[in-house]
């Protein structure tokens, strides 16, 4: 008889208790589910020329069995680097085949996107900077619809700048300046981004050379930016950005590795990043390394 009053009396508390845990899973159930960042394998890679692969590369779908496409300081033309153009950085290709290098020069004052047609002929594309707006041309993305490209400054930032693709938006002219048309407002900064490609339409991948780690907790990240919406110049659109690794960092050499350019290849799916050797194994185990999804 007295055990009764006991079990009375824990009722309720066990009840209570029931209650408070059906009430976290249903306010668990009810949140918003958290995006997954992907996660990428280290599958292989491939010795950069410090020469001719040392800034970036990209895929090109157009003609068909097209080969990759690299930068370099030797890779710039000796009519494009006596005008001061002496800095290119990582390319990219519209699906068309339409192909894409930006340029940046000392005197400042502009930038230059080299495009080459499908057709193989070249033009250049001369954009005069805003105000605030640094001179590094670091990279370019074009979206995969196509009309509009990411640009990306030097230093830490919190943007990306968005302009209509030289060559293929009907709204831009070698004899015009090439406008900004609009920003990509990122919600936590990002430091020396080298490179930058679209996985999807509103999903980018870049490569960042930050040297310091503070950001994210590791240094030469590779990060995630999810978009509100595809960049278009109608207005601007925001970025969520997420570190998913550190790149690799391997060499007979010690010191201070770069991180250069990125490509998604979409027929593959393969991402390919160039980390660049310190001292004196740039010229020997610099590398173009190969990530799968998984």
């Amino acid at each position: 008889m007295p055990l009764r009053p006991a079990r009375r009396r824990r009722r309720p508390a066990r009840a209570a208790l029931i209650a408070l845990a059906l009430a976290a899973v249903t306010a668990l159930s009810a949140a918003p589910p958290a995006v997954a960042a992907d996660t990428w394998t280290e599958v292989g890679s491939d010795r950069a020329d410090p020469l001719t692969e040392s800034q970036g590369l990209t895929s090109v779908e157009v003609p068909a069995n097209s080969a990759n496409r690299y930068t370099g300081i030797g890779t710039i033309p000796i009519g494009v680097s006596t005008r001061g153009w002496n800095h290119v950085g990582d390319p990219d290709a519209s699906y068309d085949g339409t192909y894409v290098e930006p340029y940046q020069r000392d005197s400042g004052g502009a930038k230059m996107f080299r495009v080459q047609a499908p057709g193989g002929a070249w033009s250049e594309y001369v954009h005069a900077l805003s105000p605030g707006e640094a001179s590094n041309n670091s990279w370019v993305a074009v979206t995969p619809g196509g009309q509009w490209m990411l640009a990306g400054e030097w230093g830490t930032m919190t943007r990306l700048l968005v302009f209509p693709t030289p060559g293929v938006n009907p709204g831009t002219s070698p004899s015009a300046n090439l406008p900004q048309a609009a920003t990509v407002r990122l919600d936590r900064p990002v430091r020396d981004v080298q490179g930058c490609d679209f996985t999807g339409p509103t999903t980018l991948l870049c490569s960042s050379d930050d040297p310091a780690g503070t950001l994210f907790g590791i240094t030469k990240p590779l990060l995630q930016i999810d978009l509100s919406a595809t960049p278009s110049g109608a207005s601007d659109v925001t970025g969520r950005v997420t570190a998913l690794r550190q790149l690799p960092l391997r060499s007979g050499c010690s010191g201070t590795f770069e991180t250069e350019g990125v490509d998604y290849d979409r027929r593959s799916g393969t991402l390919r990043v160039i980390v660049v050797s310190p001292g004196f194994c740039v010229l020997t185990d610099s590398k173009t390394y190969r990530f799968t999804r998984s």
